[in-house]
């Protein structure tokens, strides 16, 4: 008598394994598409840039084109005492090959605004033809915040108000958009916002704009070994020569 034949695992499965590779195509799908949009919505501006730190290695500054790349922002200084091993480097190779260049703090939840501030003033010099200090204000790869919301906010501000008295400059927030909705919305409103968002087009809560865009981490730089950060500006060029005459920097054309 023939042996009643016995259903295989992968047969009782299958209906288990298909939902499953459903999900998985639909949602590789989803991602690149998504990525596709975000990229179209990037191009849409004119003035490009990108932020490095020494996470990026060794920079090869003379293939970069300051005809493809307007401006660059450089890691500086974290907390009350680091100092980005290539700042020095990379803030004189960026110069002389004629990006617009600016230098960035990374802000530490858990230090006090005045030793932060004078961290970045020691390390970074202080031109007349530079792009504003920006202070990057997130909770990702943070310390534990150890003040109120309120404490946390005048620390900042010291912070702000001693970059802007010694630079002569507007500093610009960097910031998570949570970081925004929790801590900085309702303050610091004529503060340029420099927002983070992969997502999509940068959109806050009580509708404000914003100044710089970083829309990707995984750009591709001829020059740059690792994936580097990517940004636009807001606005035409037109606007970008404005905003640069407005920082002080007189061969803006």
């Amino acid at each position: 008598m023939a042996k009643k034949p016995v259903a295989s695992s992968f047969s009782q499965h299958y209906p288990t394994y298909a939902s499953i590779g459903l999900a998985v195509m639909l949602g590789v799908v989803s991602y690149f598409g998504l990525f596709y949009q975000q990229k179209a919505a990037a191009q849409d501006y004119a003035i490009r840039g990108f932020d490095v730190s020494h996470h990026q290695g060794e920079i090869n500054w003379k293939k970069i084109s300051p005809m493809q790349y307007q401006f660059v922002y450089l890691k500086a200084t974290e907390g009350g005492d680091f100092r980005d091993s290539n700042f020095q480097q990379n803030w004189l190779k960026a110069r002389e090959q004629g990006l617009h260049v600016g230098a960035y703090h990374f802000y530490r939840l858990c230090r006090d605004g005045k030793v932060q501030a004078e961290n970045f003033i020691a390390t970074v010099p202080k031109k007349a033809d530079a792009l504003p200090p920006a202070i990057d204000l997130e909770y990702d790869s943070n310390c534990i915040n150890t003040y109120t919301k309120e404490q946390l906010l005048k620390e900042i501000q010291v912070m702000h108000d001693q970059l802007h008295k010694h630079y002569g400059k507007q500093p610009i927030f960097y910031i998570s958009k949570s970081f925004y909705h929790i801590v900085l919305m309702g303050n610091f409103t004529e503060t340029p916002l420099w927002v983070r968002d992969y997502d999509g087009k940068p959109e806050l809560k009580d509708g404000r704009q914003w100044t710089f865009w970083q829309h990707s981490s995984q750009g591709k730089i001829a020059g740059i070994p690792k994936a580097v950060d990517l940004n636009v500006y807001a606005e035409s060029p037109k606007q970008w020569r404005i905003f640069l005459k407005q920082q002080g920097i007189q061969d803006a054309k």
